[in-house]
């Protein structure tokens, strides 16, 4: 993985050109803005991937809102109770997920990636992400 540098200009933060230093549920994120590099204390922000064909497994976030913005590719989340319902999304879309909604992420594409830009009203990006149950899930995995 690789760590940006992000500079500290006297109120003002920049990061140039982020690199890949984190993946989580299938997605993969790029280096953004928030606590652990910046004076940060209710907001976060970063570029996701997700890799054709891949499903961020079902989860909430707990007391944080989150927007994103898709850049690239076809992407359909499903949510609510037992993730009834969803939604197909696609570039110049904006996205905003309520805190606790649960919510499974597709890309709907073999072949493409999505590519979003994310905003969440939490500093510290992870810490408030529960695992929610999913029938796409490995098993394995919802037992660990």
């Amino acid at each position: 993985m690789t760590e940006s540098r992000v500079e500290d200009l006297g109120g003002i933060f920049t990061l140039r050109q982020g690199g890949i230093t984190r993946a989580w549920n299938g997605i993969q994120y790029k280096t953004g803005l928030a606590a652990r590099n910046t004076t940060a204390k209710k907001l976060s922000m970063n570029v996701a991937t997700v890799p054709p064909g891949a499903c961020a497994y079902a989860h909430i976030h707990v007391d944080f809102e989150v927007m994103l913005y898709i850049l690239a590719g076809r992407v359909r989340h499903e949510y609510g109770p037992n993730l009834e319902q969803s939604v197909e999304n696609g570039p110049g879309d904006f996205i905003y997920i309520e805190p606790g909604v649960p919510h499974e992420v597709l890309n709907l594409s073999d072949t493409e990636p999505v590519v979003a830009v994310v905003a969440r009203s939490d500093a510290s990006e992870w810490e408030q992400i529960v695992d929610v149950p999913s029938t796409r899930r490995p098993v394995r995995e919802q037992e660990g």
